[in-house]
């Protein structure tokens, strides 16, 4: 259990602060713009997960081993982008937007499965609804939070069956971790929330919304 939540902390730490770097970069911030929404991104489903479960210090500030690994892929990922828009300056925005879709989808995998083992690891009570709300806290918190500093209206309340995925993930850990094979319900569980992220991106399955037209117009 341990090495497989290392392997999903660090999985989700790295994917999740592509993310956050990349959306910095679209929105044209500077190099600590970059640095704090990587950051934010990769270690805030932690520390909304640590908050819920009444977990302190939080573990993002006893072990900052996570920080630092986002804070270096941010940068890698900041002079990654500085040398292609240099060198290739017409390169598509919708690679970006690729790349952000399945970085993202990495990092919502990882952290919800996450948020389950953390749990299970710390209380012996297993609430399955508590199981559920953490895992998928934990998984959609990062992204929730870097698009609120970005500016953006969260992923989670309008695009492409976000938390459903998560949720979906959050289901298949639970019900194949029944089998005892802790690691294989992890890696399939992680599967199914990329696949279902990159599938509703593809064919622009959303959840039912209301289009109020005239909203801003007054009576």
């Amino acid at each position: 259990m341990n090495e497989m939540m290392t392997f999903l902390e660090i999985l989700g730490t790295i994917a999740f602060s592509v993310s956050g770097a990349i959306e910095a970069m679209k929105k044209e911030m500077d190099l600590l713009g970059v640095l704090v929404l990587g950051l934010i991104t990769a270690i805030g489903g932690g520390v909304l997960r640590d908050v819920i479960i009444g977990q302190f210090p939080i573990s993002a500030f006893r072990d900052p081993r996570n920080a630092l690994i986002a804070l270096a892929t941010a940068f890698v990922a900041f002079i990654i982008g500085a040398f292609v828009s240099r060198r290739r300056p017409n390169m598509r925005t919708q690679l970006w937007n690729q790349t952000l879709l399945l970085s993202d989808a990495i990092g919502l995998g990882a952290f919800t499965v996450l948020g389950i083992q953390c749990v299970q690891e710390r209380d012996s009570y297993e609430s399955i609804a508590l199981l559920l709300f953490v895992g998928v806290i934990t998984g959609v918190g990062g992204g929730l939070l870097r698009d609120i500093f970005a500016g953006n209206v969260p992923y989670i309340f309008r695009k492409h069956v976000y938390a459903t995925a998560s949720i979906a993930g959050a289901v298949c850990y639970l019900l194949l971790q029944q089998t005892g094979y802790t690691k294989t319900a992890s890696i399939i569980s992680l599967i199914l929330v990329l696949v279902l992220r990159l599938l509703a991106a593809h064919f622009e399955w959303n959840l039912p919304r209301v289009r109020l037209h005239n909203a801003d117009e007054k009576e």
